[in-house]
């Protein structure tokens, strides 16, 4: 038996139409969970990027111990875990934070191919390179100039990065696919594979090809293509016709993602894995778009657009098929359900959970709550009635109010949001102030789960 997992890095759940999406045109994506069983209560644990990764190759929650880091050398992580147990594996990826040096998210894996340039990666260096057209079409600053003179030379990167871009297959989802299914084809007829597509596509830049560029925009729009707008809060930086515009380019990114995952999947099935594999398609995380007052990930906001991730999976003998089901899981579950699937022993100090038994129908639910977070910043807990979100260090949410940057509620009582997610599944009235007894019931489960936990 083989096991494949698909990570599309900043995926918002609702711009799958396999998650009701009624816009967004996902057809492969599609395709594959009317084969798959597909959760409706899925969720990032540790957050953003690298965190998600240690949680989901440890299966351990990490939010009480890591923050933006490296793997440490005693972390036991899927890929060497497997390596021990006779099996052979593959990571491919063009998310650049795992290449930098001494991150350690190579380790275990046979074979590694890094495809660079995403976002800042420092990959060509030519400071002579003209960039100005790119930089006056696409950039805009913001209000503080520190924050922006660092995107900007990030910016000025990744223009450097696509220049020698000339067609599709030159876009990095695509090549991250093509060498995938590649590696695919090259093992075919051998068993005990982990094959791992870390794809950093849709996050931005967003910059599909042309054709996808325009497929969610508005053609009167006359305005700048911000595809890689300064992380800050949205009022006083973009107008409501930008923000539309940024948007519909993120919406053409995840249909040029979906075209691309689709490709793989369909050399997978025709390579025959399908039959004897389990197949694994999510994210890391979301994206905000203004809900709560910010673009892209400029606060530790464990929200809905951010937090609530998509999350389908493919049994080789069709087992939940065409169900959906209401089960919490969450990202650090994948490497026990691997070894649940493989049928290997669990490596000491998990503390996560496989979602096999919900798959198989032994068991219903495997916890009761999600609990989520940023390292020393915030945490969350929420199931499907209600979320509960305490702030424990720097979040900017007081600087926010400061600046009357966006019209969002401060909440009382230290940093703590309640809100009904029945009623406003968009979390915008913070009713802590108005219900103190359930939002103190909630806080010390909260507390109680993140002390229990031990990393050693």
């Amino acid at each position: 038996m083989n096991a494949i997992v698909i990570v599309a890095d900043s995926l918002r759940r609702d711009h799958l139409g396999c998650y009701g999406s009624p816009r967004v045109q996902t057809p492969h994506i599609d395709a594959f969970a009317r084969e798959a069983l597909v959760f409706e209560q899925a969720f990032s644990e540790g957050l953003p990027t690298l965190p998600t990764r240690t949680a989901m190759w440890t299966g351990r929650h990490t939010v009480p111990f890591r923050g933006w880091q490296r793997l440490e050398p005693d972390d036991i992580v899927l890929a060497e875990w497997l390596w021990d147990k006779g099996y052979t594996s593959a990571l491919v990826t063009d998310v650049y934070h795992m290449h930098r040096p001494g991150m350690g998210y190579a380790r275990g894996f046979d074979e590694v191919c890094f495809i660079r340039g995403q976002e800042y990666d420092p990959w060509i260096v030519a400071p002579e390179m003209d960039l100005s057209a790119g930089m006056r079409r696409h950039f805009k600053p913001a209000g503080r100039a520190d924050r922006s003179d660092w995107f900007r030379e990030g910016f000025r990167q990744y223009l450097r990065n696509i220049s020698v871009r000339r067609c599709e297959e030159d876009y990095f989802v695509a090549r991250v696919c093509i060498r995938a299914a590649d590696w695919l084809a090259k093992m075919r007829g051998k068993d005990n594979l982990l094959l791992w597509v870390d794809c950093f596509d849709p996050h931005e830049p967003w910059d599909p090809p042309e054709e996808f560029a325009r497929k969610y925009a508005d053609p009167a729009y006359r305005g700048k293509q911000i595809i890689d707008p300064v992380p800050c809060p949205v009022r006083g930086y973009m107008d409501e016709a930008e923000l539309a515009n940024t948007m519909a380019l993120y919406a053409g990114e995840v249909s040029f993602v979906d075209k691309w995952v689709g490709y793989l999947l369909q050399r997978a099935a025709e390579l025959g894995y399908f039959d004897d594999s389990l197949v694994i398609f999510t994210t890391d995380h979301g994206e905000p778009f203004g809900e709560h007052g910010i673009i892209r990930k400029c606060r530790p906001w464990n929200y809905e657009e951010l937090v609530h991730v998509p999350f389908v999976l493919r049994m080789p003998d069709g087992t939940g098929a065409g169900r959906r089901h209401r089960g919490i899981v969450q990202l650090c579950d994948i490497a026990p359900t691997i070894y649940d699937f493989l049928g290997v022993p669990h490596p000491p100090g998990e503390t996560a959970r496989s979602i096999l038994p919900l798959v198989t129908g032994e068991a219903d639910t495997i916890r009761e709550h999600a609990f989520i977070g940023h390292h020393n910043k915030s945490w969350t807990i929420r199931d499907a009635k209600w979320s509960f979100h305490l702030d424990i260090g720097d979040t900017g949410r007081f600087d926010i109010r400061k600046d009357q940057a966006v019209p969002v509620q401060v909440p009382a009582a230290f940093g703590r949001e309640l809100y009904d997610l029945r009623k406003d599944p968009a979390e915008q009235t913070n009713l802590a102030p108005d219900k103190p007894k359930l939002a103190d019931e909630l806080e010390l489960e909260l507390r109680r789960f993140m002390a229990s936990l031990k990393w050693e």
